[in-house]
């Protein structure tokens, strides 16, 4: 994509208005945040080092854009019950309960990182629920043994022990904001209840196949210092699926959402002006 990173500080933006609850998954309670409105929904799904807190940058925007903007967070995250140990559901099932919940017939679906694993899956259960699909900084789940191994040799012994800023913010925003990376921290802290829930199941296998089955339209992004999926990963995944965008993000590692929301935001924008 054309145009400059910036990675001067910012403030998170004034918020609009919304309305919060709670919707009963078998059990466990998921917290989310609605602004309402008459526009296309666009329901966004976080990393699993965040929760539905981490939307700063985008919610304004998609809401001044006329859309109607919902957030939650999953089991264990904030505001979420983690329910059971023995039973954690699915986070597919979940995001269905959700949505259903919310009357939400047909609609955009954002997931970022673990986030893009659970909108993919979606994605695969209810095609006919979706408008679009962007799929953000995400491994999307592929389960498939060629793309496992080039994946876990992406990160070597140790790394899912490193600090999770290192992870997910690209380096060069490491250098330029730290203020930001103490913000993106303080949103990582606050994303748990204090044990950190193990990742909840796949409703369905995802694999080269069943991506090559989506046949909504679909947008892929990465930073172009993503860890996870760098932009040849992100074409690699993309070849498989037939409607598809893809956006590389400069200036942005893991979490291009918020390390370069302009740029993230443009491209979002402009994408679903045009689905």
């Amino acid at each position: 994509m054309s145009g400059i990173p910036d990675f001067t500080p910012r403030p998170i933006p004034a918020q609009v208005p919304v309305t919060e609850g709670l919707a009963a998954a078998p059990g466990a309670k998921l917290w989310y945040w609605d602004t309402g409105g008459d526009g296309v929904p666009v329901v966004l799904g976080h990393s699993n080092t965040g929760s539905g807190l981490v939307w700063g940058y985008q919610q304004p925007v998609l809401a001044a854009a006329g859309y109607r903007v919902i957030g939650y967070s999953r089991r264990g995250h904030h505001g979420s019950e983690a329910g059971p140990p023995e039973d954690r559901g699915t986070g597919t099932g979940d995001l269905k309960v959700l949505v259903d919940f919310l009357e939400l017939d047909r609609f955009h679906l954002l997931g970022t990182a673990l986030g893009g694993i659970v909108a993919t899956d979606f994605a695969q259960a209810w095609p006919d629920r979706l408008c679009s699909l962007i799929l953000a900084c995400t491994l999307v789940g592929v389960s498939d043994s060629d793309y496992q191994a080039i994946s876990k040799g992406l990160r070597p012994a140790g790394f899912d022990g490193m600090p999770p800023d290192f992870r997910e913010l690209g380096p060069s925003y490491r250098a330029a904001n730290p203020e930001g990376v103490r913000a993106w921290l303080d949103l990582e802290d606050k994303a748990f209840h204090g044990v950190r829930p193990s990742r909840q199941p796949d409703l369905e296998k995802i694999t080269w196949q069943t991506l090559e089955n989506l046949a909504m339209p679909v947008l892929m992004l990465t930073g172009d210092a993503d860890l996870y999926t760098p932009p040849a990963v992100l074409e690699m995944l993309a070849a498989r699926i037939p409607n598809h965008e893809t956006c590389v993000v400069p200036g942005a590692g893991h979490s291009a959402y918020w390390e370069q929301p302009d740029l993230f935001n443009q491209a979002l924008l402009d994408f679903l002006a045009r689905v």
